[in-house]
């Protein structure tokens, strides 16, 4: 609930502090007083827009500071502001034209901030009735009645997969021409690697060869020069060796002190002949086809050809190859993606078909009941003989639904039904969402509600009915309601009277809560403009009645 308003330099308005409580608060006094800037800074501290216009004359700052009694508000805790012990909200407004905002001293943007007060409050003054002549708005007012908020959400959400699927099939279909371009590239480019059989470090390996073949004439006659030095030749290395060992056989067998160095020229014996033996090999190497040079050249160009496309080296090709394969394989199966979204879609069209078909027949019953209870409050609220009815007509399919709903509305008996838009007028707007509200009161999770001069237009009967109507609601939340009718002041709870006061220089507002002498003077003022013995009996009795 709300708990104080505090309000600084707004309009005519020095400082003020006003206290609620439970139940039904009513503001009272003459006209110009204040009681609507009391309403308007309320709304400014709920996130409405504030104009320059508003700060009170040779002031550079208005503000307004809202006390609520909440605790575990769920949208408070997404935003980090603890409510254990209540809210406090801020409203500054500078004649420079900014305005900024604060809940317990924490910065909020004005978006969040009127999230959040139309979760504590429900405003009705002239400018919020006219919201009750949007078929939107009419139809939540419907949901919100036959709590249908469920079967909405539902629809609402098998709609949007809807509209993802389309999306994403469209994009599908869109790109057709550019994914069998893509199938083409990528099947040439897998089939082109492919054809080439590249093999780990083969690159290397033909630029070593290559090397070999450029300079096979010199390597030959180098291998051929070393084999007969060593071997082939007469007085070859081997043979001398030999020789060599020889005479130092004979020299051991007089001084044996040489077999140290026989022994190692004996060892070195094997090591020549096996060098031999391997240069043999190199000879038989060597002895190649010229035109080998000529093939490893042409090989070597076709690796190059492929790294300018693909990556450095045998090992990036073959990783850009098997890549290109995974993408070749997801864009061949896209036409089976496409069959089985176009499935997926038919499904959850007709899943949203149904809900919404649901939908609209809970629509079609709680219209008729919110029509029934409606017209018999309005009965109370002296439309005796109008007439008013909820028409649900088809649709095209929506996140809301297959309906349009709207709100039917005739003051007299032989008028046809016509939208409220056209036939009702303000004070007719405001009893009926006053009649509205009645029947969403068991409903109606918002705490506070605000009607500002709810009574324009009426008085005697109908402003009774009225004030029965505002306490059953106090009953069930609290309830701030601007008047000028003694009917309505008399069933408060708590009666606030503003006055203006004005000097020479300055106009201000006061407010003064009223102790039951001083409420029952007021409501006689009311009654007939001033207080007389007969306002002051009327009063009481007045008083007495709405006890």
């Amino acid at each position: 609930m709300l708990k104080e308003l505090r309000i600084k330099n707004l309009a005519i308005i020095d400082d003020l502090k006003i206290r609620f409580e439970t139940g039904l608060n009513v503001l009272t006094g003459e006209t110009g007083a204040g009681k609507s800037i009391i309403v308007d800074a309320l709304g400014l501290a709920l996130g409405e827009r504030a104009q320059t216009g508003m700060i009170k004359s040779g002031k550079d700052e208005a503000s307004v500071e809202a006390f609520f009694e909440v605790s575990g508000h769920p949208m408070l805790r997404e935003m980090g502001i603890i409510s254990e012990d209540g809210i406090v909200i801020r409203r500054n407004i500078s004649s420079s034209g900014k305005s900024r905002a604060y809940i317990n001293d924490s910065l909020v943007n004005i978006q969040s901030l009127s999230a959040i007060g139309k979760t504590l409050v429900d405003m009705h003054g002239q400018h919020e009735h006219q919201s009750l002549l949007s078929t939107d708005n009419q139809r939540t007012l419907l949901d919100f009645y036959g709590k249908l908020h469920d079967k909405r959400a539902e629809v609402e959400a098998v709609f949007h997969e809807v509209q993802s699927l389309k999306k994403e099939l469209g994009k599908l279909k869109e790109n057709v021409k550019e994914r069998m371009q893509r199938i083409d590239l990528l099947s040439f480019q897998i089939n082109e690697i492919d054809s080439a059989s590249l093999k780990k470090g083969e690159k290397e390996a033909l630029e070593e060869e290559r090397v070999i073949l450029s300079n096979l004439n010199k390597l030959n006659e180098l291998v051929e020069t070393a084999y007969t030095m060593l071997y082939a030749s007469e007085g070859a290395c081997t043979e001398k060796l030999s020789s060599v060992i020889s005479k130092l056989r004979e020299m051991a067998a007089i001084d044996p002190s040489i077999n140290e160095t026989l022994g190692l020229l004996e060892s070195a014996k094997p090591l020549l002949e096996d060098g031999a033996v391997s240069l043999r090999g190199f000879k038989e190497k060597y002895d190649l086809d010229p035109k080998r040079l000529e093939s490893i050249e042409e090989r070597l160009e076709t690796i190059k050809k492929l790294e300018k496309k693909y990556g450095d080296g045998a090992d990036s090709i073959i990783r850009y190859r098997d890549e290109a394969e995974k993408e070749l394989s997801t864009l061949k199966h896209s036409d089976e993606k496409i069959d089985m979204l176009e499935c997926r879609l038919r499904e959850k069209e007709e899943e949203l078909m149904n809900a919404a078909a649901h939908l609209s027949e809970k629509r079609k019953q709680t219209a008729k009941d919110i029509s029934k209870a409606v017209e018999k409050i309005l009965k109370e609220l002296a439309f005796e003989k109008a007439g008013f009815r909820v028409d649900v007509r088809p649709s095209p399919l929506s996140s809301t639904g297959i309906d349009v709903i709207e709100f039917l509305f005739s003051a007299n008996p032989g008028e046809p039904l016509k939208p409220l838009a056209k036939v009702a007028s303000g004070g007719e707007l405001s009893r009926i969402m006053l009649a509205l509200k009645n029947i969403l009161a068991d409903v109606d999770s918002i705490p506070v509600l605000i009607f500002d001069e709810v009574d324009a237009g009426i008085g005697g009967k109908t402003a009774e009915s009225v004030s029965i109507k505002l306490k059953r609601l106090s009953k069930t939340h609290q309830v701030i309601c601007t008047t000028h009718l003694p009917q309505i002041a008399s069933a408060a709870d708590f009666h606030i009277m503003t006055e203006k006061s004005q000097t020479k220089d300055s106009t201000s507002v006061k407010i003064k809560e009223l102790t039951p002498d001083e409420r029952m003077a007021e409501i006689a003022r009311m009654l007939s403009g001033k207080i007389t013995d007969v306002s002051l009996k009327h009063a009481g009795e007045l008083l007495k009645r709405s006890a």
